[in-house]
């Protein structure tokens, strides 16, 4: 495994929420080969073709813990119990259209949930580091041409995207009333930052109205793949993208800790903002086959068309930077579902962690 954070991780305790989901599961891949002691509080995932359910990682973590970010004493014990020093907390119920279905659940699980969590940081003193991930849907979305700026006001139009709002809103409270910088030292010793990112995809994700999980889904049953917003445009970006800019940030937070605790974008090029019909038909050439149908309908429920993040932040005061452009992502993603039938599905992610680094 290629490190490009100087050991930083080796034997530090690292608590992640959500570690049995998407992101979760690559996040806890790539911290165990780098020798973090990882914890990992989530519910099931979601399908016995999760990555965390088929890359095993969570026998191989220090922690494989199921309990809900709901049940805030719960997270204070756990949290007692096992000490971390850093926390990226990325549980969450994390689709739109479920959001409709379930707008209370939501709210509980994002907001009180987030809220939960930053109390179980405030109540546990070997926490140095919070990394607090919500989503490019955060802010109150205009439709507009330029890319939102980590200074846009927050909002949103359906209960998902309104809850990652007041999730943001929530954390900036708590930053500024329990974890203030200029307090840093005196009644507190924890950094706490915000992350959002765009539209995330890669191998391993099953999650019901997400647009590669349906093309996968209808190419290996070899059905027609249905496309709802065809003209969306989305900031798409492969998960490893997303997670070396939250690995970064918090490297950067434990050695300048006032420095680098507020809002954070971490999105593609200008480049790889692309129609959701753009991205379907991406994967169909990568595997060779399958057909798209347009299925859009005006009396849909509402979802944003337009929405893209401005990066200029992340580049220039922490030197990250996005590696792929839309079609190497395209093809790392559908590289994963191509194989992992039929290969070592952890071996598989560390390949592609490598690739991804390299």
């Amino acid at each position: 495994m290629i490190d490009i954070f100087d050991s930083f991780y080796k034997g530090k305790k690292v608590l992640v929420t959500g570690h049995t989901g998407f992101k979760g599961s690559w996040l806890s891949i790539w911290l165990h080969e780098l020798g973090a002691e990882v914890i990992g509080i989530g519910l099931d995932p979601y399908s016995e073709k999760d990555n965390f359910v088929l890359s095993n990682i969570g026998k191989k973590i220090k922690a494989d813990i199921r309990a809900d970010i709901c049940n805030g004493e719960k997270m204070k014990q756990i949290f007692a119990e096992y000490q971390p020093e850093i926390v990226f907390h990325l549980a969450a119920q994390p689709l739109v259209r479920l959001s409709y279905e379930q707008p209370v659940e939501t709210y509980q699980t994002n907001v009180m949930g987030t809220i939960n969590i930053m109390e179980a940081i405030r109540a546990t003193k070997s926490v140095k580091i919070g990394v607090m991930i919500t989503t490019d849907k955060c802010y109150d979305n205009k439709e507009q041409l330029k890319g939102y700026v980590e200074t846009d006001p927050f909002g949103g139009y359906d209960p998902y995207s309104s809850s990652k709002g007041a999730c943001e809103i929530a954390i900036q409270s708590w930053r500024r009333s329990f974890f203030n910088p200029k307090d840093y030292g005196n009644t507190h010793n924890v950094s706490l930052a915000s992350v959002r990112a765009g539209n995330v995809i890669g191998g391993g994700d099953w999650a019901k109205d997400r647009i590669i999980p349906d093309c996968i889904r209808a190419l290996e049953t070899t059905k027609v793949i249905d496309i709802r917003s065809p003209k969306a445009i989305r900031p798409w970006e492969h998960v490893l993208e997303p997670l070396s800019g939250y690995m970064l940030l918090a490297q950067k937070m434990w050695d300048s800790p006032t420095e680098y605790c507020e809002g954070w974008n971490f999105g593609p090029e200008a480049d790889s903002v692309l129609t959701v019909w753009n991205v379907a038909s991406a994967i169909i050439d990568n595997f060779g086959f399958g057909k798209l149908k347009d299925v859009s309908d005006p009396n849909a429920l509402h979802e944003a068309n337009l929405l893209m993040l401005n990066i200029e932040k992340a580049k220039t005061r922490l030197g990250w930077k996005p590696r792929l452009n839309a079609k190497q992502c395209a093809v790392l993603t559908s590289d994963w579902y191509k194989r992992y039938k039929t290969e070592n599905v952890y071996d598989l992610c560390l390949e592609e962690i490598n690739k991804f680094i390299g």
